[in-house]
């Protein structure tokens, strides 16, 4: 039997995926099924639009909420108190050196992940760069576009 990887999740990705699931259960369960109701009150199926419509949302929605409840179920809080190196849950100042731009960002599993956000994935290739490195250290990131270098400005737990 092939071993259940556990989802990274800090504890607020935690919480909003509890939240979404909550609401799709409660709220937009029964919204689909108010559109199949209504759908399946027009008569024929076969060319009935409304319905498949309604029906690719409920499979949609289903899949969803499936996805959710195996995150959750194999989620690891990551619990991170290091101020000396960066590990998942690691919030960090980096300096871009070409850009001259500093940014905050947070090492997050991929679950959550949202670089609009300042969200990294510690599968990207900043978040590996990144996994390990210590207050000052320069990192280099093979990104699409060339190797990106950051320097580590500072460390937050």
């Amino acid at each position: 039997m092939a071993e259940v990887q556990s989802t990274l999740v800090t504890k607020e990705g935690l919480e909003k995926m509890k939240a979404e699931l909550d609401h799709l259960r409660s709220v937009e369960r029964a919204e689909v099924a108010q559109r199949l109701k209504e759908a399946i009150a027009m008569g024929d199926l076969s060319e009935n639009s409304e319905y498949d419509e309604a029906k690719n949302a409920q499979a949609f929605l289903e899949g969803r909420i499936s996805e959710l409840e195996q995150k959750i179920r194999t989620a690891k809080v990551i619990e991170n108190t290091s101020k000396t190196r960066i590990d998942v849950g690691s919030t960090v100042v980096i300096k871009d050196l070409e850009e001259g731009i500093e940014e905050k960002v947070k090492i997050v599993g991929s679950t959550e992940s949202n670089p609009f956000e300042g969200l990294i994935s510690n599968e990207s290739p900043v978040g590996r760069a990144l996994v390990g490195a210590k207050a000052g250290d320069i990192v280099e990131a093979e990104a699409p576009n060339g190797v990106l270098k950051y320097k580590v400005v500072s460390i937050e737990a």
